[in-house]
């Protein structure tokens, strides 16, 4: 196991996984891990929904690369200068579905807390990772939001889960981003 900081320091964003299955048991570390995220008042208003069979994620790719292809042609343009596949070929993915909050609390928020758990336990596990938000045009198709997004519920964030072709590295930092006050 290596330390949270060189953890969040080597993970990288996969655009090519080799489509081998990712285990069982990493999977579920991974689902754990994220689950341990923190969020408003603890109200945890996500479902997670683990898909791990590579045909029901480029299935779902399929669906939404095509809806992809009528609302954004430029970006249907650059999946298909990436390989034409929506999620990559990944093997696995997690969809983060949230509830709408009330007033001030954020469901993105800790949707997006939610999710840095599981790329970074991803990373430690040795899988690689990549979130995307494209994978929502999927779900916007309503047979597959019916199978998938539970009721009250709506798409957040998607995270697929493999072993990337390449090996990479994590991105270049900016300390021009940082205000010390």
């Amino acid at each position: 196991m290596t330390s949270t900081l060189d953890t969040i320091a080597a993970r990288f964003s996969s655009r090519s996984f080799t489509g081998d299955p990712v285990p069982v048991d990493i999977l579920q570390a991974i689902v754990t891990a994220g689950l341990h995220a923190p969020s408003a008042m603890n109200r945890q208003p996500w479902r997670l929904i683990v898909i791990s069979k590579k045909e029901e994620v480029d299935a779902i790719g399929a669906v939404g690369l095509e809806r992809l292809k009528d609302a954004d042609p430029a970006g249907y343009e650059r999946i298909l200068g990436r390989g034409g596949k929506l999620l990559y070929d990944a093997p696995a993915m997690i969809v983060v579905a949230l509830a709408p909050q009330p007033g001030a609390f954020s469901a993105d928020l800790d949707g997006g807390i939610l999710t840095s758990h599981l790329l970074l336990a991803a990373r430690d596990l040795g899988v690689d990772s990549c979130t995307v938000g494209l994978a929502g045009f999927a779900f916007a198709d309503e047979t597959l939001k019916t199978k998938y997004i539970p009721a009250g519920f709506e798409f957040g964030i998607a995270v697929l889960l493999g072993y990337a072709t390449a090996p990479g590295t994590g991105h270049a930092i900016d300390e021009s981003k940082v205000i010390w006050a």
